[in-house]
């Protein structure tokens, strides 16, 4: 079973950055689409982005494009979440999650997922 250890979340101001990580273990980290989801309290999960297996294509929610930016490094087993020029809106939990399918972009749930990191942003 893959294990996931996310690291990066906190407390930021209002135009701040933050970059998540997530680690997985086992060898089978190449073999999955990987992204992140996340939810605010009282809200419903909302997908945030997706990488491709391959690294060519990435997915983004309308919300997030153009500020946030996920990439992958399949030699380390890590995904990554560069978040730039946050919004109080982006104030949730934020899951590192694994796909099968890159069908997770119109809302298909993704494989499995950690525990989430909290990002607030403050204004």
């Amino acid at each position: 079973q893959v294990q996931l250890v996310e690291s990066g979340g906190g407390l930021v101001q209002a135009g701040g950055s933050l970059r998540l990580s997530c680690a997985a273990s086992g060898r089978t980290f190449s073999s999955y689409n990987w992204g992140w989801f996340r939810q605010a309290p009282g809200k419903e999960r909302e997908f945030v982005t997706v990488i491709s297996r391959s690294d060519t294509n990435t997915y983004y929610a309308h919300s997030v494009k153009g500020r946030f930016t996920i990439s992958r490094d399949n030699g380390k087993n890590t995904v990554y979440l560069q978040m730039n020029n946050l919004k109080p809106e982006d104030t949730a939990v934020y899951y590192c999650a694994a796909a099968t399918s890159l069908a997770v972009v119109n809302g298909a749930p993704f494989t499995y997922w950690d525990k989430g990191t909290q990002v607030t942003v403050s204004s």
